[in-house]
């Protein structure tokens, strides 16, 4: 079994100063190009996926087989609640084998997200699984037609909020945004090592999609030991589906089905190497 948790592969990066990537699937072929692109590379990483997405993709669906190929990979696999929302949310998916948890109170006073989030390290525990909670508030949208300003971590609160609720690892706020970046964001990279400078907890990049190889380095450097990548392999598939579909007369399911799963493979593969330390 590679079924792990994913503070061991918080370990594993911090050791090689490196960031294991957290990939978000919503189908079949998403699991099978993300593990693919995880075993041909040798390197362990993060199958997930967020609250939001579950109208899309239902939880009692989607955990079975997230946790079996996981299980059955050849490389260490976390699997990951992103932007849990609910109590209810996060304990079916303790219950269904997810060896880690996100809560997302990041919306809330500074006092509630606390409180929120000992709520959760406490079910967490009794499964043995990670917890990841956000401060501060990463711009764009989750899944919703909400958008959201971003509001950079501070580093002062930073350190109390992992002092208080003894999380795995903390998800920040230094400029990135979730979904497709307009134009080119301008990381606060200044924040981002004042936070690596107070704190030991490892810290996460929201927002992948879009940053620059140079710009995931130079976080990676300042302590980011996780990074989510989910639109580029949602457009990935998306994309794939579309220009097989155009360029032929009949479309034929078991012929688009390995070419949405080989472009999400192409995907994680290209942010693999980006964020491995052998690199």
């Amino acid at each position: 079994m590679s079924l792990v948790k994913m503070s061991s592969l918080l370990e594993y990066a911090e050791s090689r100063k490196c960031a294991v990537g957290a990939f978000s699937v919503g189908n079949m072929e998403m699991v099978i190009g993300a593990v693919k692109a995880a075993e041909e590379t040798e390197t362990p990483i993060i199958l997930q996926i967020a609250e939001k997405r579950m109208k899309q993709s239902p939880l009692e669906l989607m955990a079975p087989m997230m946790v079996s190929a996981a299980e059955n990979a050849s490389v260490p696999i976390a699997v990951h609640l992103d932007h849990g929302l609910t109590m209810e949310c996060i304990e079916k998916a303790l219950g269904y084998g997810f060896t880690s948890v996100m809560l997302d109170g990041s919306l809330l006073p500074f006092e509630e997200n606390i409180e929120l989030t000992k709520k959760v390290k406490r079910a967490a525990d009794k499964y043995g699984a990670t917890v990841e909670a956000e401060l501060g508030v990463v711009g764009g949208n989750e899944g919703d037609s909400a958008k959201h300003e971003i509001l950079c971590t501070d580093p002062d609160k930073a350190l109390e909020f992992c002092e208080r609720t003894d999380i795995d690892c903390l998800a920040v706020a230094i400029g990135n945004a979730h979904g497709n970046y307009p134009v080119l964001p301008e990381l606060r990279f200044d924040v981002l090592e004042e936070i690596y400078n107070k704190l030991e907890t490892p810290l996460v990049l929201h927002g992948g999609t879009g940053i620059t190889a140079e710009m995931f380095k130079k976080a990676i450097s300042l302590g980011i030991r996780k990074i989510n990548i989910a639109t580029a392999s949602f457009d990935a598939a998306a994309n794939a589906a579309k220009e097989y579909s155009s360029s032929v007369d009949k479309p034929d399911y078991f012929t688009l089905s390995p070419k949405m799963a080989e472009a999400v493979y192409e995907n994680v593969k290209r942010h693999i190497n980006i964020f491995s330390s052998k690199h």
